[in-house]
């Protein structure tokens, strides 16, 4: 093919009046000519075809494309026209030196090869840069598929050039990569296990740039902003980067707080000890001040009459041990439940529980177990300090006392005077 190419170019220059060095004419004019026609049509596509599609582009309205003019994927494939030209012209112009010829023919063949990957490689990495641009990568681990096929490519053209260099099939260097398959598994085995790894959480989208993730082995928390084919880039929330190698997140345990983020609710999960020694039975002075509290009018009254009904048929009803009562830590778990269910912060349609937890040497826990409607951090911290604090602030009105440990002033408190 080649030389029916070179035989067409050489009767096209023949027209001209231009013969072969065979027929007479020296190989430096032959090889300046060459020269000078492959600078012309580098020139002509670069000066003519890019920039003529660069002004389209900027004129359009999309922005996709602009990506693609800024890393300069066009000018890029342009070094392609004038290496094309010479090797078609250059072996003519050295016909009578067949060695240098046949060297420069082969020379070039891989340049042509190393210039179309070069281009492939920026256009790549333009279409990264969209899909970052557009969030994609958000859903779609797309710089790993990137780095996967400029891995595979960097060996296709590997393979090629050296095809090309020594004359030899293809498949004559693919058949002798399985000899060396043993010892490049040893050498370098971090680096498999890494590729492998990256390509499995590409594959399952264990990981996506923007997740939180933690990861205590490795000091890791925050927000991912980095998937590649062997390391994940952490930015933790201390501002401080943490690199994750990519089998460690197939091989070890971490949590990913993606769900909780796309889901809408981020879990309260906390605990208010009550000491036990404040629990008591309503008295009904106690009954008439919780009856004026709006979210505890429906309850008092439906209780009240099934206690009423209940007791109506209890023989000596007047104790306590006989007959149903309220209690105090019972309708203060009643009235945080309605204040649960009225919060506009708090998410209605997740989980929500008001329960009382097995006690302890630290007392009674009712444990609050809420989702927020708002996942932000800083909201989702305001929303449960308030919570709580309006829990701790109502304690008294419930005749209720929070555990507490005893501090310094407690004990000082207690100390007496001495005896004279």
């Amino acid at each position: 093919m080649d030389q029916e190419l070179r035989m067409h170019v050489s009767q096209w220059l023949a027209h001209f009046g231009i013969d072969t060095p065979a027929d007479g004419v020296s190989t430096g004019i032959m090889l300046l000519g060459s020269l000078l026609i492959a600078l012309i049509g580098y020139l002509i596509v670069k000066r003519g075809v890019v920039q003529a599609m660069n002004l389209v582009i900027m004129r359009s309205k999309v922005t996709w494309d602009d990506i693609f003019m800024r890393h300069q994927v066009l000018e890029k494939f342009a070094l392609l026209v004038p290496t094309l030209i010479l090797s078609i012209l250059l072996p003519l112009a050295l016909v009578e030196h067949p060695l240098l010829s046949g060297l420069v023919d082969r020379l070039l063949d891989v340049a042509v090869v190393i210039l179309f990957v070069r281009g492939v490689y920026c256009a790549l990495d333009a279409l990264n840069e969209i899909a970052d641009v557009n969030l994609i990568s958000r859903r779609l681990p797309i710089k790993s598929f990137v780095q996967l096929l400029k891995l595979f490519m960097f060996f296709v053209a590997i393979i090629i050039s050296i095809s090309v260099l020594a004359q030899q099939s293809p498949v004559y260097f693919l058949s002798g990569l399985g000899v060396a398959t043993g010892l490049v598994m040893l050498v370098f085995r971090d680096t498999i296990l890494g590729f492998v790894a990256g390509i499995q959480l590409a594959a399952n989208r264990m990981v996506s740039p923007g997740d939180w993730i933690q990861m205590d082995k490795y000091g890791a928390d925050g927000a991912v902003e980095e998937v590649s084919l062997t390391t994940v880039k952490v930015r933790n929330w201390d501002r401080t980067l943490t690199m994750i190698p990519a089998y460690a997140l197939v091989s070890d345990a971490f949590k990913n707080w993606r769900g909780m983020q796309e889901s809408g609710g981020r879990r309260i999960k906390r605990a208010v000890n009550i000491d036990i020694d404040s629990i008591a039975f309503l008295n009904e002075e106690q009954k008439q001040r919780l009856g004026k509290i709006n979210l505890l009018k429906e309850y008092l009254a439906r209780k009240e009459a099934e206690i009423t009904e209940f007791n109506a048929n209890v023989e000596d009803g007047d104790m306590p041990v006989n007959s149903r009562n309220l209690t105090n830590v019972g309708t203060f778990r009643a009235y945080l439940l309605e204040y649960m269910h009225k919060h506009p912060k708090v998410h209605q349609e997740m989980t929500l529980l008001v329960r009382q937890l097995a006690p302890t040497t630290e007392g009674l826990p009712i444990e609050i177990y809420i989702f927020t409607n708002d996942t932000r951090w800083a909201i989702y911290e305001d929303i449960q300090a308030d919570i709580f604090d309006h829990i701790y602030a109502v304690l008294p009105q419930f005749n209720l006392r929070a555990f507490q440990s005893p501090t310094g002033g407690d004990v000082r408190s207690l100390k007496t005077e001495r005896p004279l």
